[in-house]
């Protein structure tokens, strides 16, 4: 299958988990030399759920909200389930900003972290945003086999927990009998082509 408009950026040596602010930053300025209107930015094991397909259309064509916020959801220990206890809730974490209409006079700046520095320039993260229903799947946590070294590779990162309580790092290894998970299920609202949209 070929994606014409699809441009691959390929570094010769990883740099995610050295530097994550220099790869955000390096990703960002390959994305922009194309002189994009709007920009998704996503990772690789985080996907907006098949409804996008539909809605996606009508975000990008409003002029009122030059940023959109979507809701992340961890699958955890399989695709099929995300967690809902403690910092894990989407519903109590909130909306974060994903989506983004390019503005070449922003400063394009991330904090000088090497952790969790966030996946857009700071001056993006304090657009006026849509809050939308879609939502994101994220499967980081999806395999049961790389948690204990994603945990140990969070601490090694955070060993002041700078970034996030130490209480939610702890939950990571919780045993499954304490974690509280719900079955993802696809949202199909009805759908209704707006005039003029």
């Amino acid at each position: 299958m070929s994606f014409p408009r699809v441009k691959l950026y390929r570094r010769d040596a990883p740099l995610f988990l050295k530097d994550e602010a220099q790869l955000r930053y390096e990703l960002w300025h390959n994305t922009v030399a194309t002189n994009p209107e709007w920009i998704l930015a996503l990772d690789a094991d985080e996907f907006l759920e098949t409804r996008v397909e539909r809605e996606l259309p009508y975000l990008l064509k409003q002029d009122l909200f030059p940023a959109i916020g979507f809701r992340l959801f961890d699958c955890w220990g399989s695709e099929d389930y995300y967690r809902v206890d403690g910092l894990w809730n989407p519903w109590l974490r909130g909306f974060s900003i994903y989506l983004v209409k390019y503005q070449p006079w922003l400063d394009a700046a991330w904090p000088l972290q090497k952790f969790h520095c966030g996946r857009l320039p700071l001056a993006y993260r304090h657009l006026p945003h849509l809050e939308s229903d879609l939502r994101i799947k994220h499967l980081g946590w999806a395999n049961p086999a790389d948690i204990r070294a994603k945990y140990e590779r969070a601490v090694s990162q955070d060993p002041t927990f700078k970034y996030m309580p130490r209480e939610h790092y702890e939950s990571i290894l919780w045993p499954a009998e304490k974690i509280q998970l719900e079955k993802w299920q696809e949202v199909n609202f009805p759908y209704t082509k707006l005039n003029n949209i």
